[in-house]
C-alpha cells in the first residue's frame, strides 16, 4: 500500500522510525496512562515535554486538579510573524482508556503531534501556531468539566483569543487494503468506501469550509487516500475527540482520524498495542499532515 511521496525527502528522513519509537515508548514502555495509573500519565507528560524542550521550545503546563490529583495540558507556541493574533492549534490527547495501553488511541496522535511540531519548529509561520497535548480525553472525563481540552478551550475563550482553526490528531495509525475492512454509522456506508486504506477529515456543519480547505491541502501534498465529512454532531463519531471542546466555545475545529472503532478492532482494549499499527501508512499520513499544518500557519 506504500505510495511515492510527492514532496522533499528531507521531510520524511527517519520519520517512520521516530513515529514508531514514540508509540512504543508511550504504549509499550509506559503503558496505560490515566488517573488510575497517575505515575504513567505523568511519565507520558514528561516524555512529551522533554521532546519539546530538546527543540528549544518553552513548555507551558496548564495544571488543574482532577479527582484530587494534579494533571496538566502541555503546550508550545510559535509566534506568528504577520498575524500573531490569529492562532492555529494542533492538538492530541496523551491519556489512554482504562485497561488499554493506547497505542493507536492515542499514542499515534501524540507521535504525529511531536513530529509535526519538529517539522515546524524552525519555520516562521505567518499565524501563531500552538501545539497542545491534552490530558483526560477518555471516559469518564469525556465531555465533562475535567476534560483537558475543555479546560484549555475555556481558558482561551476567557482570554478572548482568536483561534482560527483547531486540528485534532486522533487515532491515526491503522490502515488496511482488505475489502470490507471499513465500517460506518448508518447511513454513511452508502456514500463512503468499504476499504480502510484512507485518512478521514471530520468536522461539524459549521466547519465545512475548514474541512474542505484541509482536504484540498492534503491532496495537494500527498497521494495517500483521504475522505472527508462535515455533518451534525448528532451523527456518531463526528465529535468524538478534543475538537468538540473547541466547538463548545465557538471555535472551528476538525479531527483527522483513521476512524478508530469503525475499522480498528482493538479500540479501547488491552490489545491496542504498538505491534498492531501499520507504520508505513502512518508515516505517509504524517508526511502529508506536516505540510497541511504548514499551510494552515501561512508558511
Amino acid at each position: 500500500m506504500s505510495r511515492e511521496s510527492q514532496h522533499s525527502p528531507i521531510v520524511v528522513q527517519q520519520l517512520q522510525e521516530r513515529l514508531q519509537g514514540h508509540v512504543e515508548k508511550l504504549a509499550g514502555e509506559i503503558g496505560e496512562r490515566n488517573l488510575w495509573h497517575p505515575a504513567n500519565l505523568a511519565d507520558a507528560a514528561d516524555y512529551i515535554a522533554q521532546h519539546w524542550a530538546i527543540l528549544g521550545s518553552d513548555v507551558h503546563r496548564q495544571e488543574y486538579i482532577s479527582r484530587g490529583l494534579e494533571v496538566a495540558n502541555l503546550e508550545i507556541e510559535l509566534k506568528g510573524t504577520r498575524y500573531p493574533d490569529e492562532i492555529v492549534i494542533i492538538g492530541a490527547h496523551y491519556d489512554s482508556a482504562i485497561n488499554s495501553p493506547g497505542a493507536n488511541d492515542n499514542g499515534s496522535g501524540v507521535a504525529a503531534l511531536l513530529e509535526i511540531s519538529r517539522f515546524l519548529h524552525e519555520k516562521k509561520p505567518s499565524r501563531t501556531m500552538r501545539f497542545v497535548a491534552f490530558t483526560n480525553e477518555e471516559p469518564p472525563f469525556y465531555r465533562t468539566g475535567e476534560m483537558g481540552s475543555l479546560v484549555y478551550a475555556r481558558e482561551c475563550k476567557n482570554r478572548k483569543e482568536n483561534i482560527v482553526a483547531m486540528l485534532c490528531l486522533e487515532t491515526l495509525g491503522y490502515y488496511s487494503d482488505q475489502p470490507k475492512s471499513q465500517h460506518y454509522p448508518f447511513p454513511l456506508g452508502i456514500l463512503y468506501p468499504d476499504t480502510a486504506n484512507f485518512i478521514g477529515i471530520v468536522g461539524n456543519t459549521k466547519g465545512r469550509q475548514l474541512v474542505r480547505r484541509l482536504k484540498k491541502s492534503f491532496q495537494t501534498h500527498s497521494s495517500f487516500p483521504v475522505q472527508s465529512i462535515a455533518a451534525p454532531d448528532l451523527l456518531p463519531g463526528i465529535g468524538w475527540s478534543d475538537h468538540w471542546s473547541f466547538w463548545q466555545h465557538g471555535y472551528p475545529g476538525v479531527m483527522v482520524t483513521d476512524t478508530a472503532l469503525y475499522r480498528y478492532d482493538h479500540y479501547h482494549t488491552g490489545a491496542d498495542t504498538p505491534d498492531r499499527l501499520t507504520y508505513a501508512e502512518f508515516d505517509e499520513v504524517v508526511e502529508g499532515l506536516c505540510l497541511v499544518v504548514a499551510d494552515l500557519g501561512g508558511n
